[in-house]
C-alpha cells in the first residue's frame, strides 16, 4: 500500500483530492496537513521506516509555505518523493523547487489521469513534469537568455537527453538506441556535467529552454 500525504491549506480541495486518491488501488492517504508547519512537525515525529511513499505539496500556504517546507524536508530526507501542486501564477518558484530536488510538478487544474501517471512515474523512482507546465516554460524561455552548456553535447548525448526528457528509464533509452545501459549512464553523467544540472528535473528544464527537446 502506497502511503500518501496531502499538504494543502484548502480543506475542500484536500477532501476531494483524498477521495480521488483512495479510489486508486494500493493508495492510502495516511496524513493531511493544512500548512508546512504541520507537515514538518509530523515529518519530525515519523520514524524513517514509516515515511510516506509520496507527498503532494501545495506551494501557497500560511505560516510555512510549500517552498520552505519542501526545502527543510529534503535537507533531512533527500529521497522523500514530493510532488508539487501548482497554480498557473506560480512559475517563479519552479526553478527553485527543481534545484531543491522535488520529484514532480502538477497543475491543480490537471486531469486526474495525470495524477495517476505522476504517482506511477514517481513511484518508479523517476521524475514527472506536467506537460502543461513544460509548455509554460517554453513560453517563458524567450524572456531570459538561454544557458549554454560548457561543452557542446554530442549527437549521442542529445539522443540520451531526449530519452530522459521523454520519461524513459536508462534501460529503455539503451534499448531504443541499441547501446548498453552502462553506456547510457556514462552519457547521462557527461550531460549532467556539461549542463551543470544536478537532477533529472533540471535537465528537463535545461533542454526545454535551450530548444533541445520539443513538447508534444
Amino acid at each position: 500500500m502506497k502511503k500518501t500525504w496531502i499538504v494543502d491549506d484548502h480543506q475542500l480541495f484536500r477532501a476531494g483530492f483524498k477521495t480521488l486518491l483512495q479510489r486508486l488501488a494500493n493508495v492510502e492517504v495516511t496524513f493531511e496537513a493544512s500548512d508546512g508547519a504541520e507537515f514538518l512537525q509530523r515529518l519530525a515525529d515519523t520514524p524513517s521506516e514509516q515515511l510516506p511513499d509520496v507527498v503532494f505539496m501545495d506551494i501557497s500556504m500560511p505560516r510555512i509555505d510549500g517552498v520552505q517546507a519542501t526545502k527543510t524536508a529534503l535537507v533531512k530526507h533527500p529521497e522523500l518523493p514530493i510532488i508539487i501542486l501548482s497554480m498557473y501564477g506560480e512559475r517563479e518558484y519552479y526553478t527553485q523547487l527543481v534545484d531543491l530536488g522535488v520529484r514532480g510538478f502538477l497543475l491543480k487544474s490537471c486531469d486526474f489521469k495525470e495524477v495517476e501517471m505522476a504517482l506511477y512515474v514517481v513511484g518508479q523512482g523517476d521524475f514527472y513534469f506536467s506537460q502543461e507546465l513544460l509548455r509554460q516554460i517554453v513560453l517563458d524561455r524567450d524572456k531570459a537568455p538561454a544557458t549554454d552548456p560548457d561543452d557542446e553535447l554530442t549527437d549521442r548525448e542529445r539522443d540520451v537527453l531526449t530519452g530522459i526528457c521523454s520519461g524513459l528509464s536508462n534501460q529503455e533509452i539503451a534499448d531504443k538506441l541499441f547501446i548498453s545501459k552502462r553506456t547510457v549512464e556514462k552519457h547521462r553523467a557527461s550531460i549532467m556535467v556539461k549542463t551543470a544540472c544536478s537532477n533529472t528535473a533540471s535537465l528537463v528544464v535545461f533542454a526545454v529552454k535551450n530548444n533541445l527537446f520539443e513538447i508534444n
